[in-house]
């Protein structure tokens, strides 16, 4: 087990619709991360932005996107994980795909899809939750609108993390502030939102505010987060169980099963 797990935020501003220049700026800003992180973190759909059109920009599996996270990460020696648009048998996915340094892959599609944006009409859910064993901790990665839904976050597998990527508008920027705040005190767990900014094609503004909470609800990083930028922060394994040995919270957790 690896007692500190360091983590790189990238908070950006996305190319509208255009994968190959998001993918140039992604390799600029990972290329000048230190080697000292295990793990990258990249928004929702972030080859594309939050884009309803995968008929035009869903890439497979073995597509360019894919293959970069992969190429990347083997080379950087660093875990990476982001969403973006996968077409598979027919079926159009808002698609986790979180990448090991040894080229292993691991997917997770969103299950909640944004029916005020019209997601739904598009893209089908996934109905399976992730958990990525990694250096000896346990995360659990989610997309965006997943954070509303605390029954599936629910930490009932004793995951350590709690990732959300995201594309969150800057008229409900209070709620992703609320809600990541109380998904890490609910699940006794670190978790990391990270969010774009910028002005996509539809003209919706993103403000970032990107951020990691501890397990009892305290903020770990204190930035300007309406700008691009590129955060590390550590987390600590001792402190995280330390917390849930004393207090144990989960263990008056109630027990239901989702269907």
């Amino acid at each position: 087990m690896q007692e500190k797990l360091k983590i790189a935020l990238i908070q950006s501003n996305l190319f509208w619709e255009n994968s190959r220049e998001n993918i140039n700026g992604f390799n600029m800003k990972i290329d000048a991360i230190s080697s000292d992180v295990d793990l990258i973190i990249l928004p929702e759909m972030f080859s594309t932005g939050f884009s309803m059109n995968p008929e035009k920009l869903s890439e497979t599996m073995e597509g360019f996107s894919v293959s970069w996270m992969r190429e990347k990460a083997i080379k950087k020696e660093i875990a990476i994980v982001g969403s973006l648009i996968i077409e598979e048998n027919g079926n159009y996915y808002n698609r986790l795909i979180f990448t090991k340094p040894n080229g292993e892959i691991h997917t997770y599609d969103k299950c909640h899809l944004f029916t005020y944006g019209g997601e739904d009409k598009v893209y089908s859910s996934g109905n399976e939750r992730l958990i990525v064993d990694y250096k000896g901790w346990k995360i659990c990665p989610m997309i965006c609108y997943d954070l509303r839904f605390p029954v599936w976050t629910r930490n009932s597998d004793t995951y350590d993390v709690l990732i959300f990527v995201a594309n969150w508008p800057k008229p409900r920027i209070s709620a992703w502030d609320t809600l990541l705040k109380a998904r890490a005190i609910e699940n006794m767990c670190y978790t990391i939102g990270v969010n774009r900014v910028g002005v996509d094609g539809n003209n919706l503004e993103y403000i970032g505010h990107s951020q990691v909470i501890d397990m009892l609800g305290n903020e770990l990083n204190a930035i300007d987060n309406e700008k691009e930028v590129v955060f590390k922060v550590s987390l600590d394994k001792s402190t995280l169980m330390e917390s849930r040995n004393k207090f144990r919270f989960l263990n008056d957790k109630d027990s239901f099963s989702i269907e």
